[in-house]
């Protein structure tokens, strides 16, 4: 599989608009553990190699474990993550898959344990990651 175009080069408006998201979202109150779990458990979900290379690149930089990185397929599983980590991760994945709907469970859960603000920046970051992994994965992004 090759690359087939660099939206970057070809349409950097978008990317432009793309990163003024990013720079919203690093500007809120969501921590940056928590950042990296949205990023890696969406990017696995959609099957994005090249943001999955990425994001757990970054997380590992910020200190995130091996044990954890790797568990995050199955992390319901598992007893490596809180209450509040489990309830992004609930609904980041509710949210990617989205045909699924978001169930008042998971959504109610992760307001009562992080807050209306939180839970409302966090759909922002897993909207922005899915975008992300869509144009990654329709344009072959390679990981290096």
């Amino acid at each position: 599989m090759k690359t087939r175009m660099k939206l970057l080069e070809v349409v950097p408006e978008a990317y432009k608009a793309m990163f003024g998201l990013e720079k919203y979202i690093n500007g809120t109150e969501l921590s940056k553990p928590h950042k990296h779990l949205i990023k890696i458990r969406a990017s696995q979900i959609n099957g994005c190699a090249f943001c999955i290379n990425m994001h757990t690149e970054e997380a590992r930089k910020d200190g995130e474990t091996e044990k954890r990185i790797y568990a995050l397929n199955a992390w319901w599983d598992t007893n490596y993550f809180i209450a509040e980590e489990r309830a992004l991760l609930a609904l980041t994945e509710e949210v990617t898959r989205i045909t699924g709907k978001v169930s008042d469970e998971t959504y109610e859960n992760a307001v009562n344990l992080l807050g209306e603000k939180y839970v409302a920046n966090a759909i922002i970051a897993i909207m922005a990651i899915n975008a992300w992994n869509r144009m990654s994965i329709a344009t072959h992004m390679m990981p290096e």
